[in-house]
């Protein structure tokens, strides 16, 4: 058997999902720079509506919009309920 920390099966090698996914780490975060703000509010419609598509309970969505020297930065904290969604929402983003 393997010196693994983590809860093992010994039989087939699996873990329990809880030793994965923890429910710790429930925001994913966005940064960009836009060339204008038209730009950015876009982006932020299209995550916003990705949000809300995996979401079980309400995503909170907090945005800032910077301006910065040659445009605006976009900074978003997305906060879902539970890590499987915030792990849904980035892998569907790639």
């Amino acid at each position: 058997m393997s010196k693994c920390s983590a809860d093992e099966t010994p039989v087939c090698c699996c873990m329990d999902v809880g030793t994965i996914m923890d429910n710790t780490d429930c925001t994913a975060s966005y940064s960009r720079v836009f060339t204008n703000r038209a730009d950015a509010e876009e982006t932020l419609a299209a995550l916003t509506a990705k949000a809300r598509s995996v979401e079980s309970e309400p995503c909170k969505i907090t945005p800032t919009f910077t301006e910065v020297e040659g445009g605006v930065r976009l900074d978003i904290d997305f906060v879902f309920c539970c890590e499987a969604e915030t792990l849904i929402f980035q892998l569907g983003l790639r």
